[in-house]
């Protein structure tokens, strides 16, 4: 499985962006589907994920009410919209399809990975 992320950018504080991510190659169409983030000297952290079918969203606490994640089922696609953008939510934003249908916060759990797209919030 091969993924492609887009849609990160320079943006200013308060400000949205929509990040999405395709999955080619090998379906996965069966599988989770998240996104997590590393920002410059930081671990790289949970942002959001959904399961095989687009539901069970489960999002970072620090996210939440601010970002969601959906799901185009039989394009294997993935998005995350985010709205009301912070300095600290700067960061790559990488995109991963999970090991099994339900996607999950440990990284553990996801098997392929994008190479990422870089958010730039300015304050």
């Amino acid at each position: 499985v091969q993924l492609q992320a887009f849609g990160g950018g320079l943006v200013q504080a308060g400000g949205s962006l929509r990040l999405s991510c395709a999955a080619s190659g090998r379906t996965a169409s069966n599988n989770g589907m998240g996104w997590f983030r590393q920002a410059p000297g930081k671990e790289r952290e949970f942002v959001a994920s959904v399961n095989w079918k687009g539901g069970s969203e489960l999002l970072a606490d620090s996210v939440k009410g601010r970002f969601t994640i959906s799901r185009e089922y039989a394009k294997s696609t993935v998005y995350l919209h985010m709205t009301s953008l912070r300095p600290d939510d700067t960061a790559v934003y990488y995109c991963a399809v999970a090991r099994g249908p339900y996607g999950g916060s440990g990284s553990e759990g996801y098997r392929y990975w994008g190479q990422g797209t870089q958010v730039t919030v300015s304050s």
